[in-house]
C-alpha cells in the first residue's frame, strides 16, 4: 500500500511539472525527461517488483555519427523492495517515421535494498525503447531493459524488466 501511495504521488508530482513548464512556455527543448513506471525481473517470480524511474537528456549534446544520432543519457530507478539503480550512458535516436527506436546502453551503480542481489555493485544497462510523439514536446513509449553486470561478481542472474515511458521535452 505504500508503494501505491508513492507511485501516485510520483504522477501527480509528474503532472504538475509538465503543467508549470507549459504554463511559463518555454520553448528551449534543451532537456529531455523521462519517467516511467513498469515491471522490474518480470521473467522471475519470485523476485519480480513495480519500479518508478526517470532519465535525463541534455538534446544540445546530441551527435549525428557514423552510429546515427548519438546522445549521453543519466538517470536512474528504485523498485518496491527499495532496489535501487543510477546510470549514466549514451542512447541512439532512430526515426521511423511517426515512431522513434532508441536502443541504449549505460553502466551503473546497483543497491539490491530488499530486492534482487544481482551479483555486483556495478551492473549494465541494455535497453530499446520505442516511441510515438504526441506533440512537439510530449511522446509515450515502451521499454524493455536487460541489466546484468557482465559476469564482475560471483553470480551474475540478471534482471529484465518492461517500463511504459511519458517523455517531455523541456
Amino acid at each position: 500500500m505504500l508503494f501505491l501511495k508513492k507511485l501516485i504521488i510520483f504522477f501527480i508530482v509528474l503532472f504538475v511539472i509538465t503543467r508549470v513548464v507549459t504554463a511559463q512556455e518555454i520553448s528551449t527543448n534543451e532537456n529531455q525527461l523521462n519517467f516511467f513506471t513498469g515491471n522490474f525481473d518480470f521473467s522471475d517470480d519470485k523476485q519480480k517488483a513495480i519500479l518508478i524511474g526517470f532519465q535525463h537528456q541534455n538534446i544540445n549534446l546530441n551527435r549525428d555519427t557514423f552510429l546515427g544520432n548519438v546522445s549521453p543519457i543519466t538517470g536512474g530507478f528504485v523498485t518496491e523492495n527499495s532496489a535501487a539503480y543510477f546510470y549514466t550512458g549514451i542512447e541512439w535516436n532512430v526515426d521511423m517515421g511517426g515512431l522513434l527506436f532508441t536502443p541504449s546502453f549505460a553502466p551503473g551503480l546497483y543497491h539490491e535494498g530488499n530486492g534482487k542481489d544481482l551479483g555486483h555493485i556495478i551492473e549494465f544497462k541494455s535497453e530499446v525503447q520505442l516511441s510515438y510523439s504526441t506533440s512537439d514536446t510530449t511522446s509515450f513509449g515502451i521499454s524493455y531493459n536487460h541489466v546484468s553486470n557482465a559476469s564482475l561478481g560471483d553470480k551474475n542472474p540478471g534482471a529484465n524488466s518492461y517500463m511504459f515511458n511519458f517523455i517531455k521535452d523541456f
